[in-house]
C-alpha cells in the first residue's frame, strides 16, 4: 500500500509542478506590448507625443533603428514644439480612437517661436516682417541642447528606458540634417501575475519529497516481511585458515549483507538528491508576481507638499537639468580661462559676469601672475529656483557649494530662446553665515518680479542706485535705514580698501592729487525671482569709480606701481589723471511690503573692470 501511496504522490506531484510552470510559460501569454511607428515621409526630426508614450501604463522602452548615429532626447512638449518650430518634423500623436498617426509639422513663415514681438517704438517704422524662422537654414544638431531634460546617443540601435509622464515628448533624430530613423518602437512591459503557480510549484515539491519518503518506507518494509531463513542450505567443508601465510593469498575476502545494504542505500541517496535539488530550483524560481497577495497594499503615508498657486507656469528647469547645464557652462569657462579666449566664454556667459572675465583676459595677457577669478561652481548643486515661466528669456538661480574651500556660490543663469545655452549673468560669494530666505522647491519654481514691481520694500530697479547712494554718503544716505547693516560685509571691505588706497596716495600726492571715490548702477539690468514669503532674491550691477585727479598744473598723476590700471590704460602716467572703474554683482533678500525685515545682503563678487585716462 506504501507504494501505491507513493506512486500516486509522484504523480500528483509532477501533475502540480507541471501545472505551476506551464502557468509561467506556455500560459502566461506576452510579457510586454509594442507598438510601431511607421514613418512615411523623411524628415531631419521624429518628435514622439506623451501620449502616444503613455498609452499603456507602466515604463517606456524606446526603440530606434537606422545606419550611424542615433539621438533621443526628451523633454516637455511644449518645449519640443517650441525648438522645432522653425523646421519640419514629423508628429506622432493619437488619434480620437486611439490609433497611432504620423503628421508632418512644416514651419510657420511668421512665427516666432517662444517669444512675442516687441512693439515699435512710437515714431518708428515697423519692421517689414518679425523675425522669420530660417527654414532653408541647414540643419540643427539636436545634441548638447540645454532644453532637454535628458538625451542619448547611440550607433546603429538606440535602447532608451523612460517613464515619462503624458506632458513630455521624446525627439528622434539622426544629426538634424540626415532622416530621422524611421524604424521606431515603443514597447511597455504587461502585468501578466501568476498567483496559483508558485503554491502549486511548491506543493508538488513537497508530495514529491513524501512521495520518496513513502517509497523508501515501502522498501524497508517488504524487506523485513522477508524475515530470517529457518533452515539454510548445506555448506561445504571448508579447510582452516593458515594465519601464517604471507602475500596475496592471505586472508578471504567476503562481501557481507551489511555491505550490500549500504551500496544500495548509497545509490537510493543519489537518486533522492536530483529530485529535492530540482525541486529547490523550482521554488527559488519562482518570482513575486507568482504568489497571491494576500496581504493589503500599504497605505502611503501623506507628506507634506506644495501646491502651485493656481496658473503658474512650468519651472524653466529641473535640479538635475541644472547641474548639467552648470558643469557644461564650468567646462567652457574653464577652457576659456585657461586660453584667455574671450569669445568661447561668451558661449556661456554674460552680462557682468562676461565683462569681469574679459577684463581679466586683457590683464593676464600682459600680467602672466594676475591672479585668476574663483572658477565657477556646478556641484554639488545645493539650492536651485527656477523661473516659472513657459517664454523666453527664462532664468534660474542656482547655489553651489564648494566643499574644499566650504565657500558657495550664487548665480543667474538666463536662456534667451528656445535655441540659446544658457549663460551666466551674475555670480556672487556668499558668506557662511549667511542664511537664504524661503524658496519654493525646484518642482515649481517662481516668477519673476518686474524691474519695477511696488510689490516689494523697493522695487528692483532702484536697489543698486540706493546702496550705491548708502556706499557713498553712509548714514547720511536717505535710504540706510532701509538696508540691513548687520552682516554686510560688501561695505566693510569698500570702506577698509578705500581707506587704505586713500593713505597710499596721500603719502606721495597729497599736496599734488587728489583721490575721490564714487559708486553708482551698473549698466546690467537687476533681476529677480519671489520667495516664498512674497519677498524676492535680486541680482543688480554696482560700478565703483576711482578718479585720481591733479590739482597743481605742473603735477602728473602717476600709476606704475599699479599694473593692472597702468595695463589697462594703456600708460603709466597723466596729467589729466585716471579713472579706475570696478564692477561688484551683488544679491540682496528684499522683503515685501508691510514687512518688519530690512534689505538685507546675500552674496557679492567685485572685480576690476576697466581704467582709462582722463581727457
Amino acid at each position: 500500500m506504501r507504494f501505491v501511496w507513493a506512486v500516486a504522490a509522484f504523480v500528483l506531484a509532477t501533475v502540480m509542478i507541471g501545472a505551476g510552470i506551464a502557468q509561467r510559460t506556455i500560459f502566461q501569454g506576452p510579457r510586454t506590448e509594442t507598438t510601431a511607428i511607421s514613418v512615411e515621409e523623411e524628415t531631419p526630426y521624429l518628435l514622439i507625443d506623451g501620449a502616444v508614450l503613455n498609452q499603456m501604463p507602466g515604463t517606456q522602452t524606446l526603440r530606434a533603428q537606422a545606419e550611424g548615429d542615433i539621438f533621443a532626447s526628451y523633454g516637455r512638449t511644449a518645449d519640443m514644439e517650441s525648438w522645432l518650430s522653425d523646421t519640419t518634423y514629423t508628429h506622432v500623436t493619437l488619434t480620437g480612437d486611439g490609433e497611432v498617426e504620423t503628421v508632418v509639422v512644416e514651419p510657420e513663415v511668421d512665427a516666432i517661436a517662444g517669444a512675442t514681438p516687441e512693439a515699435p517704438a512710437e515714431g518708428a517704422a515697423p519692421e517689414e516682417t518679425a523675425a522669420e524662422p530660417a527654414a532653408d537654414a541647414p540643419g540643427r544638431s539636436p545634441v548638447g541642447s540645454d532644453l532637454w531634460l535628458d538625451e542619448y546617443q547611440q550607433k546603429d540601435l538606440l535602447i532608451a528606458p523612460l517613464q515619462l509622464p503624458a506632458e513630455m515628448s521624446v525627439l528622434v533624430a539622426a544629426d538634424g540634417t540626415a532622416p530621422a530613423p524611421s524604424r521606431v518602437t515603443v514597447t511597455w512591459p504587461l502585468q501578466t501575475s501568476t498567483p496559483w503557480a508558485g503554491p502549486l510549484i511548491v506543493g508538488g515539491a513537497i508530495l514529491m519529497v513524501v512521495g520518496v519518503f513513502l517509497y523508501i518506507l515501502g522498501i524497508r518494509h517488504a524487506r523485513r516481511k522477508r524475515g530470517p531463513r529457518r533452515k539454510g542450505l548445506p555448506l561445504p567443508v571448508t579447510e582452516p585458515i593458515d594465519i601464517a601465510i604471507d602475500g596475496d593469498d592471505k586472508g578471504v575476502i567476503s562481501s557481507s549483507p551489511t555491505s550490500r545494504r549500504a551500496v544500495a542505500s548509497g545509490r537510493r541517496a543519489f537518486a533522492v538528491l536530483p529530485v529535492v535539488a530540482v525541486s529547490a530550483l523550482l521554488f527559488t524560481g519562482c518570482s513575486a508576481d507568482a504568489w497571491p497577495q494576500l496581504a493589503p497594499s500599504p497605505t502611503p503615508s501623506p507628506t507634506a507638499t506644495v501646491i502651485a498657486p493656481e496658473g503658474q507656469q512650468a519651472p524653466a528647469v529641473t535640479k538635475a537639468q541644472a547641474e548639467r547645464i552648470l558643469t557644461r557652462i564650468a567646462s567652457t569657462v574653464a577652457e576659456a580661462d585657461a586660453a584667455l579666449d574671450g569669445d568661447l566664454a561668451d558661449t556661456r556667459l554674460e552680462g557682468a559676469a562676461l565683462a569681469a572675465r574679459d577684463t581679466f583676459y586683457k590683464l593676464r595677457a600682459s600680467l602672466p601672475e594676475y591672479p585668476a577669478p574663483a572658477p565657477i561652481l556646478s556641484k554639488p548643486l545645493e539650492i536651485i529656483l527656477p523661473q516659472a515661466y513657459d517664454g523666453w528669456p527664462r532664468s534660474v538661480i542656482a547655489v553651489a557649494d564648494d566643499e574644499e574651500s566650504k565657500t558657495s556660490s550664487i548665480m543667474v543663469l538666463t536662456q534667451q530662446d528656445q535655441w540659446a545655452d544658457y549663460k551666466l549673468g551674475y555670480v556672487g560669494s556668499l558668506e557662511a553665515s549667511t542664511s537664504l530666505p524661503d524658496l519654493a522647491p525646484s518642482y515649481i519654481g517662481a516668477p519673476a518680479v518686474e524691474p519695477d514691481s511696488p510689490f516689494l520694500v523697493m522695487p528692483p530697479d532702484q536697489i543698486a542706485a540706493a546702496y550705491a547712494d548708502i556706499i557713498n554718503q553712509g548714514e547720511a544716505s536717505q535710504f540706510y535705514d532701509l538696508f540691513e547693516v548687520e552682516g554686510d560685509q560688501l561695505r566693510t571691505s569698500i570702506d577698509a580698501d578705500r581707506q587704505r588706497r586713500l593713505e597710499d596716495f596721500n603719502k606721495t600726492a597729497a599736496s599734488t592729487g587728489k583721490l575721490e571715490f564714487s559708486s553708482a548702477a551698473g549698466p546690467q539690468a537687476p533681476f529677480a525671482l519671489q520667495t516664498v514669503e512674497s519677498g524676492a532674491i535680486v541680482a543688480v550691477n554696482i560700478n565703483e569709480i576711482d578718479t585720481a585727479t591733479p590739482t597743481v598744473v605742473e603735477a602728473v598723476i602717476k600709476v606704475a606701481d599699479n599694473p593692472p590700471v597702468k595695463t589697462l590704460a594703456g600708460a603709466d602716467q597723466s596729467p589729466t589723471g585716471f579713472e579706475t572703474t570696478y564692477s561688484d554683482q551683488v544679491f540682496f533678500y528684499v522683503p515685501g511690503p508691510g514687512s518688519n525685515e530690512k534689505i538685507r545682503l546675500l552674496g557679492y563678487s567685485s572685480d576690476i573692470l576697466d581704467a582709462r585716462i582722463l581727457p
